[in-house]
């Protein structure tokens, strides 16, 4: 017996006993009066924005000026009209210069701000990640309190893909000093539809 296979049998007799999860009282987690003022005020003390909408038609005439203004604007939302669903085949390299990128949200988590994203809602990986300007979409219905509640209104392993993004990326690594738009998208705005 090689070297290797003592180390991965001995690993394999020394695990630890499996117990059962813990079981959450969803009905004992915390509770806000307002869930969308709860998601606002967090999101825009993380960096982002939060604009509450009466419809999608004020999305789809900004959607309209980006794109006419020639920069490289992609829309993955339904509701906005044409979906660009070329960006599917797109590399990294031809991604890079993505300015703005137009995405529909499934739950918005008043806890923390984050908003979860379906990679087929993306239409491809990167394009949240990757963009300078990203513009969220959800509707206020779907705001819960908790990830708790979130991860019951969403199916992890449905799609090969999914995230949480809560505001514009950001970190505090550097000399100590906050840097907005370091790995990601300088900004982030969640439009959020009554």
């Amino acid at each position: 017996m090689s070297a290797k296979e003592n180390i991965l049998n001995a690993i394999a007799k020394n695990q630890p006993e499996l117990i059962p999860l813990p079981i959450v009282d969803i009905a004992s987690v915390i509770r806000y009066e307002d869930l969308f003022a709860q998601f606002k005020t967090v999101l825009e003390s993380i960096g982002g924005k939060v604009q509450l909408i009466s419809d999608v038609s004020v999305l789809k005439e900004q959607l309209l000026a980006d794109k006419s203004s020639g920069s490289f604007v992609v829309n993955t939302i339904k509701a906005l009209g044409e979906l660009d669903t070329n960006v599917a085949s797109f590399t990294a390299s031809e991604l890079e210069k993505l300015d703005k990128a137009y995405i529909e949200g499934t739950v918005g988590v008043a806890e923390n701000g984050a908003v979860w994203i379906y990679e087929s809602q993306m239409i491809h990986r990167l394009v949240p990640f990757i963009c300078q300007h990203l513009v969220l979409l959800i509707e206020k219905k779907s705001i819960v309190a908790t990830l708790h509640q979130a991860y019951e209104k969403i199916e992890v392993g449905g799609e090969g893909f999914g995230v949480f993004l809560a505001g514009p990326s950001k970190t505090a690594d550097i000399e100590q000093s906050l840097v907005i738009g370091a790995h990601g998208a300088r900004s982030a705005t969640v439009y959020v539809v009554e």
